[in-house]
């Protein structure tokens, strides 16, 4: 690892810093407090009627031992309860709460009293497996499970001031360090499912101690090296497998080993690790100036964005393995992108944004953020989707074919496996930190969400107050407040989705030539107090067409408005989607539906639908005389499918030339 960091880079500007204000948001961060982390706490203490038990809270009581029993569940079911306690930590961060509180305190007390004299945390090797702790990595999630831990920690101690849990978290990565290393007795390998990576930066950065960066850059650097640790490790361990009675087989690049981390070139295997294990190295780059880590992460990115990655900001295409497949494979009924997968994708963008502000990178946490992940909640907070279709036929994924089984035609209330639930709320608790970014005397503005935000670019202290009307209009407002007039500049995100974008400085027009850098429009000048920007973005209905090379979409159109990708439901169209054609030329309307699922723009078409009624019996014929019959459509924001009860979907639509 080089030693000499580069301290050239931007920094988020901290949850504390924001308040979010915001007609669209706020609905979400509310549900989040009001609804999802209670409706979370009940489903880990296994107190939701008719969802799938979990256990997890209970099995850190009785590795405590406060209870009597078994373990239940995955065996990195501790997960769920770190990410709840990690999204309680934003949500007190935000805005107080003595209640929420206490009941994470108490839970933080029976993780500690779950914790073993050496550091080491994790309930199921401590209840079912005591004596096998530390010898399938490959599998089992320790580190992954350990890394969950350690981010709840972190931002516990962030948002309350309180060290129990960050002492704890301490005390799990200290002993990680003891056990793992080159030196004689140590483990020389790593993590089947990264996690562990992003967590220590996290945890340096929180303590200062530079052993948990070394730690991190460890993990990375090891990953993928020869001969292979998990061939190894399996040999040691007899071949056997955690998850059947089979021996086990490994496919290295379904973990992303198979060659070193700085020589892949491709995004390949399980997509949440892949995202997880890039965002762990971007923070190890910019905390160390590693340019050769760095340009791994550009290269793994453009494979990603460009050649893997849905128009939703969906990644994963294969159910097999939670994976990445091949380039421009991209089927959109038999499609995994899981939920996690968008969020750790986002995490990634967001790092990017850190080391290198580009529009592109915000761009895509955009797309990600206002399609997938808002997708897998419900609008109720109690019901989510794994799995993230853009094509669904209920009578398919629930029939015979097993190839579709893994996609829902409607969200489930919980998962055995539940690592997207909390994932999301983690996320909207957070999202404060993802609006803005400052760098030398520059504040980059990446989201347009409403809200106050305040700091201090050196002595001089700066407010901004953001008045958003996105997703629905491309308008956005700024109103400058200054103890005294100061020079900074102020970098506006222009989006992908917009080909015209206009500036107005107290009423006047800003020319942007010369101006938009890395697709910021930077506006540089000597502001003072009560200074407003106001910003105009071109917002019209495009019709997107994939890369010719993605084949299940040739000949196929989709629509998107501003951030917010549309698709076609049944409950407005009626069944049989696949009937419909789109006019290149047809005129799309967009009109907002106030009573609509929360309220939602929709686009109204007209269409045409092949009329198959006269067809017979026969399944195939040379005479096919196919009727078109002009036909109403309505199009919804994908984020707000399958609130409406059960019913295909799908957002690619055939088109008319």
């Amino acid at each position: 690892m080089e030693q000499t960091a580069s301290r050239d880079h931007a920094k988020p500007v901290s949850l504390k810093q924001i308040k979010i204000q915001d007609s669209f948001w706020n609905y979400y961060i509310n549900l989040v407090r009001d609804v999802v982390v209670p409706y979370q706490w009940d489903a880990i203490n296994d107190q939701v009627e008719g969802a799938e038990r979990s256990g997890a809270v209970r099995n850190f009581k009785i590795a405590a031992g406060l209870e009597k029993g078994d373990f239940y569940g995955f065996v990195f079911q501790d997960t769920d309860v770190a990410k709840w306690l990690e999204a309680v930590a934003y949500l007190l961060e935000t805005k107080p709460d003595t209640g929420l509180e206490q009941i994470a305190d108490e839970m933080i007390d029976i993780i500690e009293k779950a914790q073993q004299p050496d550091g080491y945390l994790n309930t199921f090797y401590t209840i079912k497996e005591p004596g096998k702790k530390w010898t399938n990595l490959t599998e089992c999630h320790e580190l992954y499970t350990a890394g969950h831990m350690i981010e709840a920690g972190v931002a516990y101690y962030k948002a309350t001031g309180k060290k129990k849990l960050l002492e704890i978290v301490c005390r799990i990565a200290d002993d990680i360090a003891v056990v793992f290393g080159d030196g004689p007795g140590q483990i020389a390998g790593y993590d089947g499912h990264q996690e562990i990576e992003l967590a220590l930066v996290k945890l340096y950065e929180a303590t200062g101690d530079r052993k948990y960066l070394e730690l991190s850059s460890y993990f990375i650097d090891k990953r993928g090296q020869q001969p292979s640790f998990f061939e190894a490790e399996a040999d040691r361990r007899g071949r056997t497998s955690h998850w059947s009675n089979n021996k086990i087989h490994i496919e290295a690049d379904y973990f992303q080993a198979h060659l070193p981390v700085r020589e892949q070139e491709t995004a390949v295997g399980h997509a949440v690790r892949v995202v997880y294990m890039l965002a762990g190295m971007a923070d190890v780059a910019r905390e160390t100036g590693d340019e050769s880590l760095l340009e791994a992460c550009r290269r793994l990115w453009d494979n990603i964005a460009s050649k893997q990655m849905y128009i939703t900001g969906g990644i994963g295409s294969m159910a097999q393995g939670e994976a990445f497949s091949f380039d421009y494979d991209l089927p959109n009924d038999t499609v995994y992108s899981e939920t996690c997968a968008s969020i750790g994708l986002i995490f990634f963008a967001h790092r990017m944004l850190q080391l290198e502000p580009n529009s592109r990178y915000a761009d895509v946490m955009e797309r990600a953020l206002y399609n997938t992940v808002i997708a897998g909640m419900s609008r109720d907070g109690r019901h989510f989707f794994y799995v993230n279709p853009l094509e669904v036929t209920p009578d398919v994924c629930e029939g015979r074919n097993k190839n579709f089984n893994h996609v829902k035609p409607v969200r489930q209330e919980w998962f055995g496996c539940a690592c997207c639930p909390p994932n999301i709320a983690r996320l909207l608790a957070s999202l404060g930190e993802y609006l803005y970014s400052t760098k030398g005397n520059t504040i980059y503005s990446h989201l347009y969400i409403g809200g106050e935000m305040e700091l201090s670019l050196g002595d001089t202290k700066i407010k901004l107050h953001q008045q958003s009307n996105m997703p629905w209009a491309g308008s956005a407002r700024f109103e400058v407040t200054l103890g005294e007039p100061a020079v900074f500049t102020l970098a506006l995100r222009i989006p992908d989705w917009s080909s015209n974008a206009a500036v107005l400085i107290n009423g006047e027009a800003f020319s942007l030539a010369n101006q938009i850098v890395d697709g910021y429009a930077r506006i540089e000048r000597e502001w003072k107090s009560g200074d407003v920007v106001e910003l105009a973005l071109d917002m019209p209905i495009l019709r997107v067409r994939s890369h010719p090379l993605v084949k299940q979409n040739a000949g196929k159109v989709a629509l998107q408005r501003g951030p917010l990708v549309y698709c076609l439901e049944e409950a407005d169209n009626g069944k049989q989607l696949q009937q419909l054609l789109l006019p290149q030329d047809a005129k799309l309307e967009e009109t907002f539906e106030q009573h609509l699922i929360g309220g939602i723009q929709v686009i109204k078409a007209q269409a045409l639908k092949l009329q198959f009624e006269d067809w017979g019996t026969q399944l195939y014929r040379t005479n096919t005389d196919a009727a078109l019959e002009q036909t109403d459509v309505t199009f919804i924001p994908y984020y707000a499918w399958a609130n409406r009860g059960k019913g295909e979907m799908a957002v690619w639509v055939k088109e008319r030339l």
